[in-house]
C-alpha cells in the first residue's frame, strides 16, 4: 500500500524517536536495576514491531540491527561483570531480529495478499462491465429484432390494406370526377366534389406511404455524387422554403462518391428537410451542411423550430409516431429504413424551444 510521504518521514521519525528512547532509558539506568533493565531491553520491540509493519520485511531487519547495534554496546561495556545476566541479554539481542524478520516478512505476505485482492477486484469489476455492456448490447439487439418483427408483420399488413384498399379509392375518385363535371360552376356542391377528390388524394399518398414503407427498394452496388442530389432536393422544397420565409444555408464539403443509390438518399434527405420546414411555418433558417470523415461522411439538417420533446425522441423513428396532426408518423420510419439500408445510421440532436438536427451518417466503402 502506498503511502504519502509526509507519512513516511512521519512513520521513520516515531521508530527513531523510541529506539532512542529506550537507549537512552538503557544508559541512563544504573545496573544495579536490574529489574527495570528487563522491562527496558524489552521496550525495543514496540519499535521493532512498528518497522515491520510499517515497512515490510526491510522495515523488521533494518529497525532490529539498529537496535541491536544501539544495545550492544550497553551489554558490553555495563553487564561484562555479570556473565549470567550478559548472556541473557545476546539472547534478547538474538530475539530482536528473529521477530524483525518475522513481523516484516508476515506484514509482507499480508500486503502481497492485499494487492492480489485487488487486482482481483479490478479484474472482477472490468469483466462486471464488460459483461454488463455485452448485457446492453443484447438487450439492443434483442429490442431491434423485436422492432423487426413488428415492422414485417406491419409491413405485410400494410401492402395487403393498401392494395385493398386502392381500387376502391380510385373508384370513389373516378365516380367524384364525374360528378364535379356534371355540376355548373355556381352549384354549392361542387365544393363538396372537390373536398371528395382532395380527400381521396390526400388518403392515396397515405397508401402510397404505406407501400414504401412495406416494401423499400433495395439498394443497389453503385455510387452517386453528395453534390447533385442536395442540389435537387433544394430545388424541389426552395418554393415551400419561400412560402414559410425560411432562410436556406447549404455548407457542403468537397463532393466525393458515396457507395449506395442516390435517389434513395434523395427521398432521406427530402423526408428530413420538408420535417424541418415543417416545423417552421412562421420563418426561420434552415441548414444543411456535410463533413467529409476518414471513413464516413455526415449530412445534417437543422432548423431553429420548436424543437422535439424529449419523451419523442426515443420514439420518433417508429411508424405511425408523428407530432402532427395531418402527418402518418411514417416519413422518419421510411428514413431510417433507408439509412440503415446503407449501413448507416442517424443521429437526433434537439433542444426544446430551439430547434432539432438529424444527422445522416454514410460510411464510405
Amino acid at each position: 500500500m502506498l503511502i504519502s510521504r509526509k507519512n513516511f518521514y512521519l512513520r521513520l521519525a516515531i521508530i527513531a524517536a523510541l529506539l532512542l528512547m529506550v537507549t537512552a532509558l538503557h544508559y541512563l539506568t544504573t545496573t544495579q536495576m536490574v529489574q527495570a533493565h528487563d522491562i527496558y531491553r524489552r521496550l525495543y520491540y514496540v519499535p521493532i514491531v512498528l518497522g515491520g509493519v510499517w515497512f515490510a520485511l526491510r522495515g523488521g531487519i533494518v529497525t532490529a540491527i539498529l537496535a541491536s547495534l544501539l544495545y550492544m554496546p550497553h551489554v558490553l561495556f555495563h553487564w561484562q561483570h555479570y556473565p549470567s545476566i550478559a548472556l541473557e541479554q545476546y539472547l534478547e539481542i538474538v530475539l530482536y531480529n528473529v521477530i524483525g524478520c518475522l513481523t516484516g516478512f508476515l506484514a509482507q505476505r499480508e500486503r502481497q495478499q492485499k494487492l492480489r485482492y485487488q487486482k482481483a477486484a479490478e479484474t472482477l469489476e472490468g469483466s462486471y462491465l464488460k459483461l454488463r455492456e455485452q448485457a446492453d448490447q443484447i438487450i439492443e439487439i434483442e429490442e431491434q429484432l423485436r422492432r423487426a418483427d413488428r415492422l414485417s408483420a406491419l409491413g405485410e399488413l400494410s401492402a395487403g390494406m393498401a392494395h385493398e384498399i386502392r381500387n376502391p379509392l380510385g373508384s370513389i375518385k373516378g365516380t367524384a370526377e364525374i360528378l364535379r363535371d356534371g355540376v355548373a360552376t355556381d352549384d354549392p356542391k361542387l365544393e363538396f366534389a372537390e373536398i371528395l377528390i382532395k380527400e381521396v388524394d390526400r388518403l392515396n399518398g397515405v397508401l402510397e406511404d404505406f407501400l414504401h414503407f412495406a416494401r423499400p427498394t433495395p439498394v443497389e452496388h453503385g455510387h452517386f455524387f453528395l453534390g447533385p442530389v442536395v442540389g435537387d432536393v433544394l430545388d424541389l422544397t426552395r418554393q415551400q422554403a419561400i412560402r414559410n420565409h425560411v432562410e436556406m444555408h447549404v455548407d457542403l464539403d468537397d463532393d466525393i462518391e458515396i457507395p449506395g443509390q442516390g435517389e434513395q438518399i434523395k427521398q432521406t434527405l427530402l423526408n428530413l428537410i420538408l420535417n424541418a420546414l415543417q416545423a417552421m411555418p412562421d420563418g426561420g433558417i434552415l441548414e444543411v451542411s456535410s463533413k467529409n470523415l476518414a471513413h464516413e461522411v455526415h449530412i445534417k439538417v437543422s432548423d431553429n423550430g420548436p424543437g422535439i420533446a424529449l419523451e419523442d425522441r426515443e420514439r420518433i423513428f417508429n411508424p405511425f409516431v408523428t407530432t402532427r396532426e395531418s402527418g402518418t408518423g411514417l416519413g422518419l420510419a421510411i428514413t431510417q429504413r433507408i439509412v440503415r439500408g446503407h449501413d448507416g445510421h442517424i443521429v437526433l440532436e434537439s433542444t426544446p424551444g430551439q430547434g432539432a438536427s438529424f444527422t445522416v451518417c454514410l460510411p464510405l466503402s
